[in-house]
């Protein structure tokens, strides 16, 4: 069944309860030093930091948007674009789309002018909602988008080139169309991250979405009490995909708009939060300012929070470890997956093995996995190779693209492009990504492996190993290394602290800077690369 029975489902039973919560701190923050600066300025009823939905109202919005497109002549089959930040608006418009038979496309809010026009057309965009974070982008390829495409915009102030979404969905009617859907029918199209140049869309059915729930529910046992902290981007699966478990269950979700550990610490104690997801640098940041005693746990409500889960990246024991000595209490699970694969659980670790912190885990509920070599044959336990997964929520095909839909699917398998190992027991432990292997003097280095290593230094806030050309090795590896504030450690410190390690794993050069991550929390290697490699271009080119 499609996913939207859900959403009529919990009209019908939760109907007056609220589903739905959006807590934007900035906003709270600004009234905080207009009353302290005695400016009395009338609140703005549509700019409220706190604002929140019930499921009818969810499900009357979903239905109202869905009409809207439908009066306009959006088909079964056509695409709808959503180009908005983490809003009170963006599911009901999600689910709008999904109701009319329309493919729902998300795009990521980093986009540039260029890089949405590419999209739009990739994906044959029919419609594009966005908001008024993107005026300015938008209006900068209006002439050349809007000749064949509607453009509806959420939010005040509508520019002149598009329509208003709030005024006209309100007028139109709230019962629920009638067009039949099946799991086999396409429902949405994602972007991969777009990491070796522009994106390419991803193609799902609603079967994956409805599997994707699935999922979710079965690894962390979502039930009606619970109440999830949702931060990340809902443009990515990873976001949404979680938040699929409080739509089954019919729970309440928090939309919170800020990544600082005291508003992330305050929305847990004030919502009553029992469930958060987060991506390592948040985690990193929480744990950092408890140690500066900017965050004191005393002064937070937080009994009740009994799941920390982590997804999009590999996760450093040492911080799992050192969560767990302050938060003995939580539950912690290790999420994977890929936008190919409707994002996050195709393998988990499991909530019931803390032990075996350090690995991705196992297949998750309804997946298969394999490792493979480059001639697509099992390996042993205890030996690197490809990761791939089958199971219903692996994408139909890269859309308009058969070449690289060749190139990942393999009969029922998607081949990942992570290389990773199998344990004695049957766990996984991510090695890393295939393109990112470093191969120095003919031997196989796997940044993964030291970047976990290097994490467990007190002083380190984040660490990112990458390779940097050398004539005579081909490649060496360098360790961009983040410190944590006020922490001086010196490059002859950090090769010490490495001797540990075999010799040919130890980083042959050391950087001191930040790391650039993307908002679902993975180190931007590609850039890291392009910056350190033009750089030790250019000091050779001096040298000679």
């Amino acid at each position: 069944m499609p996913i939207t029975q859900y959403l009529e489902r919990n009209a019908k039973e939760y109907g007056d309860e609220v589903c739905l919560v959006e807590i934007n701190p900035d906003i709270q923050e600004r009234r905080r030093v207009t009353w302290r600066d005695y400016e009395l300025i009338e609140p703005n009823p549509t700019c409220d930091y706190r604002r929140e939905i019930t499921w009818h109202v969810f499900d009357e919005k979903a239905n109202r948007f869905a009409n809207l497109l439908l009066s306009r002549g959006i088909k079964k089959g056509d695409k709808v674009g959503i180009l908005l930040m983490n809003c009170l608006e963006w599911l009901p418009i999600y689910f709008g789309i999904l109701k009319t038979g329309a493919l729902a496309v998300p795009l990521n809010f980093r986009y540039d002018a260029e890089e949405i026009k590419y999209c739009l057309k990739l994906a044959d965009v029919d419609v594009l909602v966005f908001g008024p974070e993107f005026i300015g982008r938008i209006e900068g390829i209006a002439d050349e988008i809007e000749k064949n495409r509607l453009l509806f915009y959420v939010g005040d102030n509508c520019p002149s080139f598009a329509e208003n979404y709030d005024r006209l969905a309100t007028n139109c009617s709230s019962k629920k169309p009638d067009i039949e859907i099946t799991d086999d029918d396409d429902a949405a199209i994602y972007f991969s991250s777009g990491t070796t140049g522009f994106p390419k869309a991803i193609l799902h059915a609603h079967r994956a979405l409805m599997h994707a729930a699935a999922v979710e529910q079965n690894h962390h046992g979502q039930t009606h009490d619970d109440v999830f902290l949702c931060i990340p981007p809902l443009y990515h699966t990873g976001a949404k995909m979680h938040w699929f478990g409080s739509l089954i269950s019919g729970g309440k979700a928090i939309l919170l708009k800020g990544v600082s550990p005291k508003t992330i610490f305050d929305t847990v104690s004030n919502e009553k939060c029992t469930i958060v997801w987060l991506l390592v640098p948040w985690a990193q940041d929480i744990l950092l300012a408890i140690e500066k005693g900017d965050i004191k746990l005393e002064d937070y409500s937080l009994a009740q929070w009994r799941l920390m889960h982590i997804g999009a990246q590999p996760v450093p024991q040492s911080l799992i470890k050192k969560w767990k000595e302050l938060f003995p209490h939580h539950s912690y699970d290790t999420n994977y997956g890929l936008s190919e694969s409707i994002g996050p659980g195709c393998v988990h670790l499991g909530m019931e093995n803390i032990d075996k912190v350090g690995a991705i885990g196992i297949p998750g509920y309804g997946w298969e996995v394999k490792i493979v070599d480059e001639n697509e044959n099992e390996v042993v336990k205890g030996e690197v190779g490809e990761l791939a997964v089958k199971g219903p929520g692996v994408m139909k095909c890269y859309y308009k693209d058969k070449k690289a839909t060749k190139e990942v699917l393999k009969g029922d398998w998607l081949f990942t492009g992570d290389m990773a190992m199998q344990d004695e027991d049957g766990f996984i432990f991510l090695v890393d990504r295939k393109k990112d292997v470093i191969i120095s003097g003919g031997e196989n280095i796997y940044p993964v492996q030291i970047e976990n290593f290097l994490s467990k230094h007190q002083s380190i806030k984040d660490v990112a190993v990458i390779g940097i050309a050398d004539a005579r090795l081909g490649e060496i590896s360098a360790a961009i290394i983040e410190l944590k504030p006020g922490k001086v450690v010196t490059e002859e410190d950090i090769n010490e602290f490495c001797k540990e390690l075999p010799r040919y794993k130890r980083p042959r050069k050391i950087i001191f800077a930040d790391i650039p991550r993307n908002p679902t929390g993975k180190i931007e290697k590609p850039k890291l690369r392009q910056m350190y490699n033009s750089e030790s271009l250019v000091a050779a080119q001096n040298k000679s």
